[in-house]
């Protein structure tokens, strides 16, 4: 778990009943069909998702190439054909998905305004957040399209090293000063208009993240939850979205 303010999440903030959190579609429903692809698009509708999160990389490291949808380049070489990013947005610019808010994840740093140029030119820029770790990039995406909300995705790790039994100790030490630090400066992020939304993994958040956002004048997001009994906490908590592989998880 996060720590004892999220094992606890009735306790982190006192005022009126937290409303229900936004239901996002990690990758559109992963656990439903493969992830970053049309069918998890159309699974995670049917699933009454409110949001469709996926992720974008360039074809080439260098930034250049033809924009694609993956996770990393492991997930872009076992794809059969990876979904260009033209195509998958000219799918969610449909009347079936007009309701829908989309979350596109930025793997890497370099691209970022070729994505500006992809959504607006689909018409999307008013229902989307473009996320990432990279701070620098999602500079260039306010200063390209102000109208784009952005969210700083904390923290940059490539795997989740308190898994393993090796690294799991120093992970937990790093984890705790990360986390004590973290509301302060989501706060100050935040407050300077440099970001609308802090998307923190769900080991950092605590209640003092969720206060340093309020406070701030923005909202948390909390990847990637796939365990129900999770899911009702954070929702009890207050947070603004949950991300998840299942979006069936909202509705037990």
């Amino acid at each position: 778990m996060a720590g004892e303010e999220l094992t606890d999440p009735t306790r982190a903030l006192s005022g009126p009943r937290p409303h229900a959190p936004r239901r996002v579609g990690h990758k559109g429903a992963a656990h439903l069909a493969p992830g970053n692809t049309l069918a998890a698009f159309d699974a995670a509708l049917d699933a009454g998702v409110d949001m469709i999160e996926f992720d974008v990389l360039p074809e080439r490291p260098d930034g250049s190439g033809r924009l694609l949808l993956a996770h990393d380049y492991q997930a872009l070489r076992a794809a059969e054909r990876p979904l260009a990013l033209e195509e998958a947005l000219a799918h969610l610019a449909g009347e079936r998905f007009s309701q829908v808010e989309l979350d596109v994840d930025l793997k890497l740093p370099g691209y970022a305004t070729r994505v500006v140029h992809a959504l607006r030119t689909a018409g999307l820029v008013g229902r989307t957040l473009v996320s990432g770790t990279y701070a620098e990039d999602l500079d260039l995406v306010r200063a390209a399209e102000p109208a784009l909300r952005v969210g700083w995705s904390v923290p940059r790790a490539r795997r989740d090293y308190t898994a393993s039994p090796l690294t799991a100790v120093p992970a937990w030490a790093a984890l705790s000063g990360y986390r004590a630090l973290l509301p302060g400066r989501a706060r100050a992020a935040l407050r300077s208009g440099r970001f609308d939304a802090i998307m923190a993994h769900w080991r950092v958040v605590s209640g003092g993240l969720l206060r340093a956002v309020r406070d701030g004048g923005g909202e948390l997001y909390v990847w990637t939850v796939d365990d129900a009994a999770l899911v009702r906490r954070l929702s009890a908590m207050g947070v603004d979205g949950i991300i998840t592989n299942d979006p069936r998880l909202f509705a037990t």
